[in-house]
């Protein structure tokens, strides 16, 4: 593809175009290139032993002699989490203001890099130059301290990019969007908006973060149990209205998690929390009364490590939770988690604990704008081209069609891996690059289609068979083979299933042509195949075991 030579605008989503979560946005000017954003996601089930997914960056690592800098536009997870893996294939100065780089700082130190990378401050609503793109940070409601919005300066014409967003009038943490500044932006002419498009589909507005806090404290107020809510660990402001739920309650207040404590320190030294309550470590909850406690745990999305579920398990040292005591899930379900989440509630409640979410009373908002608030974005940007992002297919068309029905001359509907020339000319796709997924396993990068995760696969749904052969140097046994079952119904020692490979390996041995018991590597083929189908027809699977087998000569 051109690498914008010939001084074309374009855009390139590696990741977050056509899903929801793990962004990864480029943007190319001339020969020049810059990341907003190098986010993660979390897996499920399908990807045994792995629980982060990260963008593969492998494009514009081909590229990073021309790439001039990663800038962050907010510190949660899937806008930032993937730079202390992939800074080390694209080794850039990274961008973001105090909240996200301090968050990103400690991601690095954890990862021993920090030394390495060239991480730049920029104070809220500041601007810096990366070769031909001028950088304004705007500041935007989210739900998190310091969300941005970038408005993106080049000689084709000015972008706004919005990040995760949403319009409040009374967010706790951080002022209110200027809405006057964003018209002001408008007025001067934006030549594309690339926006979220999460919550396309609401009809009404996402709401105030005041008014779930006072509604917390309402529907917690007359529980007489042990409390224990759970909210994304990045929501300060959730965290800033529990502590004062918290006060008004009369209740010791004690955090669960480590990102979650993490967070508050960030906040509290930067002044998002003043007037934060005093925390009782959680080695103290024991000791006190069950309706003087207010815990706040991570794990609202049912994750297996997190500290609700340890906690549900009765696997955490210090934490218990029983009858009567109360369970609330201040967040939402992000799509992919409700079965874990689902699994996590049935397990609470058959301990007769009870469960309160969003559907129950208002205890949530959400941190990305409605199909009105949208409306509002296009009404005072007025852009002459709309590029949906953060969102599935059917988001990013809706998205599309309602940037045309408020006056858009385009709106390019765009996945990732799609390259869109912004300027000059229409808007359009005019290339395809390569994108993918890499897995962490471990401390370890491994492709998601690759041959580690698909191998795991097939032993999770299939099952896995060892063998070991003693051969003479003619290719005879000289004991009977020692088999290793794992995950094969009836694969027990002693029982049919080994039973049936142990006769059918018996006899292919002595079948075989001399050339293939002479030969190693084609005699351990031969068992191989040999071994698979007895287990495939001793245990009535349409598929065999991950079957390997070693040939030991003895001469």
């Amino acid at each position: 593809m051109s690498d914008g030579s010939d001084n074309q605008l374009l855009f390139v989503p590696l990741g977050g175009a056509g899903e929801i979560g793990m962004n990864l946005n480029l943007y190319a000017y001339g020969d020049a290139w810059i990341i907003v954003d190098l986010g993660i996601t979390f897996a499920d089930s399908y990807l045994p032993g792995v629980e982060i997914l990260m963008p593969d960056p492998s494009f514009i690592e081909e590229r990073r002699d021309k790439l001039l800098g990663i800038v962050l536009t907010h510190a949660h997870e899937d806008h930032l989490g993937a730079v202390a893996h992939l800074w080390p294939r694209l080794r850039c100065p990274v961008y973001a203001t105090p909240f996200a780089g301090t968050i990103l700082g400690s991601k690095l130190s954890e990862t021993g890099i920090e030394a390495e990378v060239p991480l730049y401050e920029i104070p809220r609503a500041g601007a810096f130059t990366l070769g031909p793109f001028d950088i304004r940070y705007f500041p935007i409601t989210h739900s998190i301290a310091e969300a941005n919005g970038l408005v993106i300066r080049t000689p084709a014409g000015t972008i706004f990019h919005t990040g995760d967003w949403k319009f409040d009038s009374d967010p706790v943490i951080c002022p209110p969007t200027d809405e006057a500044a964003l018209k002001a932006l408008g007025d001067e002419g934006v030549l594309a908006l690339v926006c979220d498009s999460t919550n396309v589909f609401n009809q009404t507005e996402s709401g105030s973060e005041a008014a779930v806090g006072d509604n917390l404290r309402e529907v917690l107020a007359d529980h007489p149990g042990r409390i224990l809510v759970t909210t994304f660990a990045s929501n300060i402001a959730r965290l800033a209205s529990l502590g004062r739920a918290a006060v008004a309650l009369d209740r010791h207040l004690c955090l669960v998690g480590r990102s979650l404590i993490r967070n508050v320190e960030v906040a509290r030294a930067l002044g998002y929390l003043d007037g934060f309550p005093p925390l009782v470590d959680e080695s103290e909850v024991g000791y006190l009364p069950r309706e003087k406690v207010m815990i706040v745990s991570t794990g609202c999305q049912g994750e297996g490590r997190a500290a609700l579920s340890r906690i549900a398990q009765g696997q955490h040292r210090h934490i218990a939770l029983g009858e009567g005591d109360l369970v609330v899930f201040s967040s939402k379900q992000i799509p992919g988690n409700e079965l874990a989440i689902g699994r996590l509630i049935n397990n609470l409640a058959e301990q007769g604990i009870k469960v309160m979410t969003e559907r129950d009373a208002f205890i949530h908002v959400s941190g990305h704008p409605s199909r009105p608030e949208l409306e509002r974005m296009y009404d005072l940007i007025r852009p002459e081209i709309a590029v949906p992002v953060h969102g599935e297919r059917r988001h990013l068309m809706a998205h599309a069609e309602l940037a045309r029905q408020k006056g858009a001359k385009q709106a390019v509907v765009v996945t990732n891996g799609k390259v869109v020339r912004l300027a000059p000319g229409p808007a359009e796709v005019v290339d395809e690059v390569k994108v993918g997924r890499l897995a962490l396993d471990g401390d370890r990068l491994v492709p998601v289609d690759g041959d580690v995760i698909a191998t795991r696969r097939r032993i999770m749904y299939n099952g896995y068979l060892g063998v070991a052969v003693a051969v003479d140097g003619d290719g005879h046994l000289l004991a009977k083979p020692s088999l290793d079952l794992q995950g094969i119904p009836g694969g027990e020692a002693g029982g049919p299933v080994e039973a049936a490979i142990l006769r059918a390996l018996d006899r292919a041995t002595e079948g075989f042509k001399e050339a293939v018991r002479r030969d190693d590597r084609h005699l351990a083929e031969g068992l191989r195949i040999v071994a698979r189908r007895a287990a495939k027809a001793a245990t009535g699977k349409e598929t065999g075991p991950i079957t390997k087998v070693h040939v030991i000569r003895v001469q």
